[in-house]
């Protein structure tokens, strides 16, 4: 394939041919090229040196208050494929947890029967088919790998503007299909080509273009009365931004659609069977919200879509990972304002910057006690496959390899992107991409010794 890196993918090549008949990597293997994956980015040894003793520190800061657990069980993380079917078929045929039958379906390894296969969210959007990569996904299901799905900020902002349709009217949650806009519109297409466009009895049913408007749109003095109601419950620099973001996706909203070919009252019927497929039972696409959640920990190792802020870890500590699943399944189903606003959300679209969330360095220490001392998310794209990177001081390995194509145009990469994290209980980290020439191995024990 053109633009890939040969010799990463014939690394993973040869993992795949080995996980056919084994349930672990083989590290040594002499036909597979690996290097000590190193704290953040960069050759220069005086950097390099520094950043190596800041890793150590690190790690013993972290065991200091609990001991580093593995997982039992391998664990595969695949994240942010944006709609990129090919790109996420050909990320877990190299991770070798699975290989692909004469139809082109997938089937376990042995390796695949035994590990977890960590989807990190941010499925949807970007990509050249939302609904090919969620039949691919459910394919994944269907062979019956041990599946999580994270929820993402793309993700969840199709569930929010689907669940906010539903709604009566007001002003914490009558622009958040609005909001959607204009990302979500090639998944609505797709959506409409497949099930509205040309079928007779689609517009059977739905109201004027003015109706239509005024379900799909904020009312006219929507903003004044969101500023009344969010009024201690945002910050007023937050509230501004997003006043602001509304303002300019309010005014291009109908010719945004209409550009993709897509009138109002189409845009309407489009989004009533959005709701179906998605929202209602036997929806092809229930299972994909239905069995989504916030964060899956093993071991020491929280998976979860973009990071961590001390509320959350305060949540954690208290009552542990599960209560933060409930929560973002009890504010999903019943407060849309409170949930994407709030602490639950910001860990879905944190990239640490300084109108996040904070994370404090004594929220991180708590982590620790937790038995939590790395954080294994997507959401910050990279260029040479993952990263390691410390956040207050906690370790972080990032796993989005920038997969789907359209976004590696954008990057000046080129095809699709290939790669997986892998982490295996015997003690090491694997970090595979089609972007780098060799398979990354991250092993505490190297620093703790």
């Amino acid at each position: 394939m053109k633009g890939v890196n040969i010799m990463a993918i014939t690394a993973a090549q040869n993992i795949q041919q080995s996980a056919m008949n084994s349930d672990s990597y083989n590290l040594d293997s002499h036909e597979i090229a690996y290097e000590p994956w190193e704290l953040g980015s960069g050759s220069d040894p005086l950097k390099l040196a520094k950043r190596r003793v800041l890793m150590r520190e690190t790690l013993e800061t972290a065991v200091a208050e609990h001991p580093w657990q593995w997982p039992k069980q391998p664990i595969i993380f695949v994240s942010d494929a944006h709609a990129d079917a090919e790109a996420f078929s050909e990320s877990l045929l190299a991770s070798g947890g699975v290989r692909l039958n004469r139809r082109g379906g997938f089937i376990l390894t042995a390796l695949g029967r035994k590990a977890v296969f960590v989807i990190g969210g941010d499925c949807l959007d970007k990509g050249p088919s939302n609904l090919a990569l969620l039949r691919r996904i459910k394919m994944l299901i269907d062979c019956r790998a041990k599946v999580k799905l994270l929820a993402g900020n793309h993700d969840v902002r199709l569930l929010v503007g689907l669940r906010a349709l539903s709604l009566p009217k007001h002003c914490d949650t009558e622009h958040m299909f609005a909001r959607m806009s204009p990302k979500v519109i090639p998944l609505l297409l797709e959506i409409y080509q497949e099930y509205v466009q040309g079928k007779k009895s689609a517009l059977k049913g739905v109201p004027s273009a003015e109706i239509c408007r005024q379900h799909l749109m904020p009312a006219e003095a929507w903003a004044e009365r969101f500023s009344a109601s969010a009024q201690g419950r945002m910050s007023a620099d937050n509230l501004q931004r997003e006043l602001a973001r509304m303002r300019k996706k309010i005014a291009g909203l109908e010719n945004a659609f209409l550009d993709a070919g897509m009138n109002i009252r189409e845009v309407y019927a489009t989004a009533k069977v959005c709701q179906k497929l998605f929202l209602k039972r036997k929806g092809e696409f229930s299972w994909f919200f239905k069995t989504m959640q916030l964060a899956y920990r093993s071991g020491s190792f929280l998976f979860i879509h973009a990071g961590l802020d001390d509320e959350v870890i305060s949540i954690i500590e208290s009552d542990g990972v599960k209560k933060v699943n409930k929560i973002y399944k009890k504010q999903i189903e019943k407060n849309l304002f409170d949930f994407y606003y709030g602490s639950v959300a910001n860990t879905m679209r944190t990239k640490y910057r300084d109108v996040d969330m904070p994370l404090t360095k004594e929220a991180v220490k708590s982590a620790f006690r937790e038995g939590i001392h790395a954080v294994v998310h997507g959401h910050r794209n990279r260029l040479e496959g993952q990263r390691l990177m410390l956040r207050q001081g906690m370790l972080h390995i990032e796993g989005d390899i920038t997969m789907d194509r359209n976004s590696r145009i954008k990057e000046g990469l080129s095809g699709i992107g290939i790669g997986a994290t892998i982490i295996e209980p015997q003690g090491w980290v694997l970090g595979i991409s089609n972007d780098y020439p060799a398979i990354k191995v991250f092993s505490p024990a190297r620093y703790l010794q």
